[in-house]
């Protein structure tokens, strides 16, 4: 396993300036992740990028798209603002999923990531089946491009989350897990997550944090190691399943966030050279 930081782009970023801020801090690997339809509709950016992971040595495992609308994390406006579930907003935002497809494809990525939204868990929810629609429709596009779509962990419980990927029935589905994401919205614990996914985890990200304590938002996210994640044993259920990825710290780049992914890649590599 590696240790990957996650890379913020949008249309008017400076694609040079942030990898090479990658690699300053002793990374070589990362995950692309941007809001901004107008940065990954672009082939010109798409050849950018291109460029300056060849002349900087660097490696993108997936390529993390954002959509448009309003998005909202607590429990209330959370599920009908996030993702492909509300239907107000699935069938635009499942064009600006596709054209992440391409993009990746476009600049060498073979998985594309993103948070489907809170999937719900009874299977005859309207809602469920039409997501469930849009996935197959995204999947045509995934599959011809040769690329994985990840999902995003955190929303919805894992058993939830199978249950998708098994209705949608492609072999190019994977998941994106996050940790801290599962602990903050009280869906399940990390440990036993790792042996529910096994090898269908192609992604993981290094976040700590706490289960809610109310009913109305979700659990605080904290540094690394202070949270009820049991780092230790996580990586070592990881290494039984077989994952061999990046352990992708989702922080941005930026001088008052320096310091924690410093701090989060001497934490990991501490834990990963004991293993």
């Amino acid at each position: 396993m590696n240790i990957a930081c996650v890379v913020r782009l949008g249309n008017d970023s400076d694609i040079e300036k942030e990898l090479k801020n990658l690699v300053r801090l002793g990374l070589h690997s990362c995950q692309l992740i941007s809001w901004d339809r107008k940065f990954y509709n672009s082939e010109k950016n798409a050849q950018k990028v291109k460029e300056v992971i060849a002349a900087l040595n660097v490696q993108i495992s997936a390529f993390w798209c954002g959509w448009e609308g309003p998005k909202f994390s607590n429990f209330f406006e959370g599920p009908m603002t996030m993702g492909l579930v509300p239907e107000a907003y699935r069938m635009e935002r499942l064009i600006s999923l596709k054209e992440g497809s391409f993009f990746a494809k476009d600049i060498g990525v073979s998985d594309l990531a993103t948070h489907v939204g809170f999937l719900p868990e009874d299977p005859k929810d309207p809602k469920y089946a039409g997501t469930i629609l849009a996935l197959k429709e995204l999947m045509k596009v995934c599959e011809a491009n040769q690329q994985y779509f990840l999902f995003e962990t955190g929303l919805e419980t894992p058993a939830t989350l199978l249950r998708a990927m098994e209705d949608v029935g492609s072999e190019f589905l994977g998941v994106n897990l996050d940790p801290a994401n599962l602990l903050r919205y009280g869906k399940a614990n990390p440990i036993d997550a790792v042996e529910m996914f096994g090898s269908k985890i192609r992604g993981v990200h290094g976040k700590d944090g706490f289960y809610p304590t109310s009913g109305q938002e979700p659990g605080e996210e904290v540094r690394i190691g202070d949270g009820r994640v049991n780092y230790p044993l996580f990586l070592k259920k990881l290494q039984e399943v077989g994952y061999q990825g990046d352990i992708t710290i989702e922080k941005e780049i930026t001088a008052e966030k320096i310091r924690d992914i410093l701090y989060t890649k001497q934490f990991l590599q501490g834990l990963l050279e004991k293993m």
